[in-house]
């Protein structure tokens, strides 16, 4: 098998990015410029192309579009990283994330079922229950359609031979994502301009994975015949708790303030989601190479050279 992160394995290869303004999207982008791939990257924005990349302004959820895409592009891969992203229960999130986050999903595989050439790579979550977590309910909408999307990769695999794998990807973190939504940006900036973050109990544990090595995840999944029809948890393995990742935050940053705990309810349904590598080890030879110390003190340098 040829190495899938080697620059002869995807030089001049046309590859279609949907998402691509998105925090890893951006990441993945870079990086398959820097390998010599043709990228044209997709966006509900537009943005000025470069000799790197062609930029295509579309919403995945409108078929017509999606078939366009790939008509006019003919990529060799696929990777699909639109998404909606919004963990609050809310029953007003029900048909957004419907439309977003499954629709988009659904027109893309029934596109690249006219393309049996192509490979498809999708971002999922470690939110979506896996297969054998049985009746246990999906803990919101975003979960619920992502794992809903991974459905459908299945079945559009096992009956028109679609080649789409599943990345149930962790909590991401690393330089670029200034989304204050999230807990990292959220924590690291308010500590490094003296505020006081406001948090939860903090005592939930999520699988934090760095940037990069999600990138290199989304490579190995897209050369790796063998990971078609197949689902993978992409994180470390390991749990650390939202007080723990504030608290070495908080060391990493320095000064005196400290976040508080117990401000804001935690969610209903929460609960800890820790990756299974077994899969991603065995089939596409993948693991996490950044612990989560370093890879917090690089984030926090990026912000604290004023980005963010």
């Amino acid at each position: 098998m040829a190495d899938p992160v080697a620059e002869d394995h995807w030089r001049a290869r046309p590859v279609l990015v949907t998402g691509a303004g998105g925090f890893i999207g951006a990441h993945l982008v870079r990086r398959l410029i820097a390998l010599g791939a043709r990228v044209h990257a997709v966006s509900r924005r537009s943005r000025e192309s470069s000799d790197g990349e062609t930029w295509h302004v579309a919403d995945v959820a409108d078929a017509g579009t999606v078939e366009w895409l790939i008509g006019s592009t003919r990529p060799a891969v696929v990777f699909h990283l639109a998404s909606e992203v919004a963990g609050a229960r809310d029953p007003r999130l029900v048909l957004p994330m419907l439309h977003s986050n499954l629709t988009g999903v659904v027109n893309l595989l029934t596109a690249v079922a006219a393309v049996p050439e192509t490979r498809v790579v999708l971002a999922g979550s470690l939110e979506e229950l896996r297969p054998e977590e049985g009746d246990r309910a999906p803990s919101s909408p975003y979960a619920a359609s992502k794992w809903a999307a991974d459905g459908y990769a299945r079945m559009f695999h096992h009956l028109w031979g679609v080649q789409v794998s599943n990345l149930r990807i962790g909590m991401v973190y690393g330089p670029g994502r200034q989304d204050t939504r999230k807990l990292v940006p959220y924590v690291a900036l308010s500590l490094l301009r003296g505020r006081t973050p406001e948090l939860g109990s903090g005592t939930r544990h999520l699988d934090w994975v760095y940037v990069d090595d999600v990138v290199d995840a989304f490579l190995a999944a897209a050369g790796t015949p063998e990971a078609a029809g197949r689902a993978f948890d992409i994180g470390t393995g390991t749990g650390t708790s939202i007080r723990d990742t504030a608290e070495l935050l908080s060391e990493i940053v320095g000064g005196r303030v400290r976040p508080r705990y117990g401000v804001i309810a935690d969610r209903a349904l929460d609960s800890a989601r820790i990756a299974d590598l077994t899969a991603a080890t065995e089939i596409l030879d993948w693991r996490p190479t950044l612990g989560l110390e370093e890879g917090l003190r690089r984030t926090v340098d990026w912000f604290a050279r004023g980005n963010g």
